[in-house]
This record gives structure tokens, sequence and C-alpha cells, in this order.
């Protein structure tokens, strides 16, 4: 059977054997912007691809985060000596040789226009939760809902969204902000990730729900 989010057969059979369950948002969301970086976006770099409909996707979430006064926290990865990956995660993925904390292909995408009081967190591996103190920052604001994007849903976002479950928050992932290399991947990480660790919901319907729990006024 296709693993995929259009195949209701096996989403209904899923959750006959109790997956898939539906948590919404909490009370106080914020995003997590996983990694949208030209190291992901730009198909002239190994690690890259095209996905200029997955980073508009990713800016209009971003814009209704500000607009509403919602919270933003941005991830990239990078490592300042490609010894600190260590000698198991660098025979896995030798491609951490090229994550290089501060260059280019680290640093995110200017589309993003992140501003000063948006955290950026440099994490070590697939999870922006891994070594970093973004469980901290979002305790520490009373955040309770976690709303993911960027890239690759079958690795950084995948990871992100079971830590956010872990910690016990409300995980959601609006699915054409998140983007993969590889569209089969894409496909079924986004299956999982629904069944068994967020709400997966439309960009359109992730924004209406920032703006019913704005704690600003809506300009």
């Amino acid at each position: 059977m296709e693993h995929s989010l259009d195949n209701q057969e096996l989403r209904e059979w899923y959750k006959t054997r109790g997956f898939g369950g539906r948590v919404g948002f909490g009370q106080r969301p914020a995003i997590v912007a996983i990694d949208v970086a030209r190291g992901w976006l730009d198909p002239d770099v190994d690690l890259g691809s095209a996905q200029s409909d997955v980073l508009d996707a990713i800016v209009e979430v971003l814009g209704a985060a500000r607009e509403t006064g919602t919270p933003i926290f941005f991830t990239t990865m990078g490592f300042s000596d490609p010894a600190e990956a260590g000698p198991v995660y660098a025979r896995k993925l030798p491609l951490s040789a090229t994550q290089t904390a501060g260059t280019p292909e680290m640093e995110l995408h200017p589309a993003v226009q992140r501003r000063d009081d948006e955290p950026l967190i440099v994490k070590p591996r697939a999870s922006g939760f891994f070594q970093t103190n973004l469980v901290t920052q979002l305790i520490s604001r009373g955040i309770d809902t976690t709303v993911i994007v960027g890239l690759s849903t079958s690795g950084c976002i995948r990871a992100t969204a079971e830590s956010a479950f872990d910690y016990g928050f409300h995980a959601i992932v609006p699915q054409e902000a998140v983007g993969d290399r590889c569209p089969s991947a894409h496909a079924a990480a986004l299956f999982d990730i629904d069944a068994r660790l967020a709400d997966v919901m439309p960009v359109a319907d992730a924004i209406a729900e920032l703006r019913r729990l704005a704690p600003v006024a809506v300009s």
C-alpha cells in the first residue's frame, strides 16, 4: 500500500489500530523553523534541492506568526570542527564534513528575514531539541504548542516532531511548509508524523489557529 496521506484506506487502517488521534493546538504556540538554509534549499549544494513552493509556504507561516505576536525559533546545523560530529555520525553521514558553522550553506535563507528577537539555535543532530536549549526557551515562555516548518521532512522535521511529542508539546506540522529532497521519503514521513507524532494540517488551517490564539491584536 502506498505510504501517503493521500491513501485514505491506509489512514483508516491505522486508525482502527489506535494511531492518528488529533491533539490540536494548545493555548500558546510558537513556530520552530528547522534548517531553512541554503544547504537545504539550493539545488546546487550537495544537500540541497529545489523547494521554492515550500519556502513560500514557510514565509507565509512566519508572516502570520509575526503579525500575531507568535514567537519564532530558528535552527540550523553546523560544527566548528568536523571532529565535533563524532566518528559514528561522520561515518554514517559523511555530509557532516560540509556542515561547518558560519558558512553560507548553513546560514538562514534571506527570504525568512529573521529578526533580532527570534533566536537562532545551532543544533548538532536532526532534532531541534537534541543538546540545545530549545526546550528551556519554550518552557520559559509558557509555550505548549510547536508549529514545525522547514527541511527535511524525513529527517530533521520528523526528529523534531518526535522530540516535541516526547516532551509533551502539542506538535503541528503545516503540510505545505515542510519539504524533502526525495518525494517518496517526504510522503512516507508525513504519513508517519501524522499517525504517530503530530497533527499534519494545511498551512491555511494552521494560520487560522495562530490568528485565533493571537496574543496581540492582528493589524
